[in-house]
């Protein structure tokens, strides 16, 4: 249904990957002509026909069409110097109320979600602690369906107002298939989440790897947006990691790769919560430092107490002068020291972005221990990547699993030809 007439601009910052002109060639234009408009919140259409290199009438006509889909709209652009004569400037945004999803984290310790218009706009967001213990798949299922319809209720909409769900879980995820190989939070392997989930709620819904959803995150609404490679850890209730190549998330030939936190560290060292000894998650997630707490501060956790409480505990300790306290974050900092080394030095990316809630302990990336990394990586004479923190909080996750969502309408309504969006 065509739209009518012209909205104000309302200072549209726009989300996605800001793709590079003809950086990739092989989806259908008027997807690209849509992702541009999206990526650039507002944009003129010559200055879309400029960075795709197409004909200015080839953007017309597919803008058009667009349009006329309800996927974008026409937005009454300011002028500059203010007032003029004649018809104001146009350019062009998403038409944000053409469609709404939501972004789901379910991970050991909490769940959290938020709701994302069409634009990436956040609209609802929705966040509570759980008990810390594996569930069975019809369990993870009541979760799932009681967290979305609590986020849809707080943006005033229904479940069966969204166009999709994004779910994001720490564990091994077979992506495409939306099948969960193995996961901390689920007593079972091989579980068909993404179908069983969208049986449930009556919806698309696509699962990943936590990490890649942080990474995902990152590319569509942080500071990957005007990056083609990137690299993202994760440091939370397991150690993540999410690498970004060409504008996309980078998943190996089985959807399994980057695995960073089940590399081996130390042959028949520590036991991680995937069954293994060894790996740098269990000597820098938050179990691995509750581990060393009880070991070394002769503390006392037991299964169904918050971990957070601990953990703030064991830094407050460690900020006030407790030796015992600044050595296990010290300890901790000199794996993840080996852990970034070796994304140094097998990816060589231009960029390494520390992400998490548990990015606020500063004892896990002080000084010291990027100066670790540094002594590490291989000596070519040219400078490291830049290292960036970013503490986004609870709704990272979230924010990349609605992304996931987006990402799959998107795909869905542009690349067959005259799709016409739900009104």
């Amino acid at each position: 249904m065509p739209l009518q007439g012209l909205t104000e601009t309302d200072g549209r910052a726009g989300c996605g990957p800001r793709i590079p002109p003809l950086s990739d060639t092989l989806r259908p234009l008027r997807q690209q002509v849509f992702e541009r408009v999206r990526a650039a919140g507002l944009i003129p259409r010559v200055q879309v026909a400029k960075e795709l290199g197409v004909s200015p009438a080839s953007v017309t006509t597919l803008t058009s069409e667009l349009i006329e889909a309800g996927l974008i709209e026409e937005i009454a652009a300011p002028r500059e110097g203010g007032e003029g004569r004649g018809r104001p400037a146009v350019a062009l945004g998403v038409r944000a109320a053409s469609c709404h999803v939501a972004g789901l984290k379910v991970s050991d310790q909490d769940i959290s979600a938020v709701i994302v218009d069409f634009a990436g706009n956040r609209l609802a967001e929705h966040h509570e602690e759980r008990r810390p213990v594996a569930l069975t798949p019809p369990e993870v299922l009541e979760m799932i369906g009681t967290l979305v319809d609590r986020v849809a209720a707080k943006s005033g909409m229904r479940r069966a107002d969204l166009s999709a769900v994004g779910i994001g879980l720490p564990g091994y995820i077979d992506s495409p298939s939306g099948r969960v190989l193995w996961s901390s939070i689920l007593t079972e392997r091989a579980v068909p989440l993404a179908a069983l989930a969208g049986a449930r709620l009556g919806l698309p819904v696509h699962v990943d790897n936590d990490a890649n959803l942080c990474a995902l995150a990152e590319l569509w609404f942080g500071a990957g947006r005007g990056r083609s490679d990137f690299a993202v850890v994760t440091i939370e209730h397991g150690l993540g990691m999410g690498l970004v190549l060409n504008h996309r998330i980078y998943r190996g030939a089985m959807g399994l790769g980057m695995e960073l936190g089940h590399t081996k560290v130390q042959l028949d060292g520590a036991l991680c919560r995937c069954g293994q000894r060894g790996c740098l998650e269990a000597y820098v997630a938050d179990y691995a430092l509750a581990r060393e707490a009880t070991t070394a501060l002769n503390w006392t956790y037991k299964d169904g107490q918050s971990m957070r409480v601990l953990l703030e505990s064991l830094y407050d300790h460690a900020k006030a002068g407790n030796q015992a306290a600044r050595s296990i974050f010290r300890r901790a900092g000199r794996y993840l020291a080996v852990g970034l080394a070796n994304v140094v030095n097998l990816f060589d990316p231009a960029l390494i972005i520390l992400a998490g809630a548990r990015m606020r302990f500063d004892y896990l990336y002080a000084a010291d221990t990027l100066a670790e990394m540094e002594a590490l990586v291989l000596d070519t004479g040219r400078p490291l990547p830049t290292i960036e923190i970013h503490a986004w909080g609870e709704m990272l996750w979230a924010s990349g699993a609605a992304a996931l969502a987006l990402s799959a309408v998107t795909e869905g309504l542009l690349a067959a030809p005259r799709e016409i969006a739900a009104q």
